[in-house]
């Protein structure tokens, strides 16, 4: 294994990392945004109105991107995995 392989296996881990995390964090930027929006329009300055909404909705998140998630994930072991037992690694 030279560091071409090691480079491209860390470049999948990190595009990994991306893909997965990017539905969850884009979705809790724009709850964030919006329940922001709402709170300046109506000057309302209750805390909990920004954690709760947000807690909700980044958990149906969740729920919903689980198989990309895994998916993702899954294709990135197997191609570690096919490394390591080719003797790659």
């Amino acid at each position: 294994m030279d560091a071409t392989d090691t480079y491209t296996i860390l470049s999948e881990m990190f595009l990994a990392v991306l893909l997965g995390s990017g539905p969850i964090l884009a979705l809790a930027l724009a709850v964030g945004l919006v329940i922001a929006f709402f709170q300046a329009l109506t000057q309302i300055q209750e805390m909990t109105l920004t954690f709760v909404p947000k807690i909700v909705m980044i958990f149906l998140g969740l729920l919903a991107s689980t198989p990309f998630i895994y998916s993702t994930l899954l294709r990135l072991s197997d191609r570690v995995f096919d490394l390591i037992a080719s003797g790659s690694v």
